[in-house]
């Protein structure tokens, strides 16, 4: 059977503070586009009557309601990130909309802790389509793919279970 695949668009928020550049570490936003590729687990013969594994309806609907919901207009910090105590302390329901990385949130990063988040959403689901790559478009000129297991990049902060990219609900912080 063909792959899925398809592209939301959001927009985000993001710093880097651990060295990239000087203009990164200022709170600064981009328009992303995020494309996913989907395959069906167990490969067949097209059916003659749906024709296809999953409705694309089906494939793509808790992906975009998380992006849409979560993603777009979210700011990404590193768990260090003073302006995360900043938000906690200050403005508590603002914080809830922060998504929280391991380090800073760099696109490289980024890709991997969304087919991470995928990942589970589809497991959750039956498990009939598995995500084979996601790449990430930071900039008309900078975008970022990756497909293998996203565990052997993220960093290993804690066990994947406790971790919000691992979890198939609408999570974007373990605070």
């Amino acid at each position: 059977m063909p792959d899925l695949v398809f592209t939301r668009r959001f927009s985000m928020g993001h710093r880097l503070i651990h060295g990239a550049s000087e203009s990164c570490a200022l709170p600064h936003g981009h328009n992303e586009f995020v494309t996913v590729r989907l395959s069906p687990v167990h490969r067949a013969r097209l059916d003659g009557q749906g024709n296809m594994p999953v409705s694309f309806q089906k494939a793509k609907s808790t992906w975009h309601r998380f992006v849409d919901e979560k993603l777009d207009h979210a700011l990404q910090l590193a768990e260090d990130d003073p302006l995360l105590a900043w938000f906690q302390a200050h403005e508590p329901a603002r914080a809830q909309r922060i998504v929280i990385t391991p380090g800073d949130p760099t696109t490289e990063l980024m890709v991997c802790l969304m087919m991470a988040k995928l990942s589970a959403f589809l497991h959750a689901e039956g498990g009939l389509l598995r995500c084979t790559e996601v790449s990430l478009q930071e900039t008309p000129t900078n975008t970022v793919t990756f497909s293998g297991n996203p565990d052997d990049l993220i960093p290993a902060v804690r066990p994947p279970e406790a971790c919000w990219w691992h979890r198939a609900d609408m999570s974007i912080s373990d605070i």
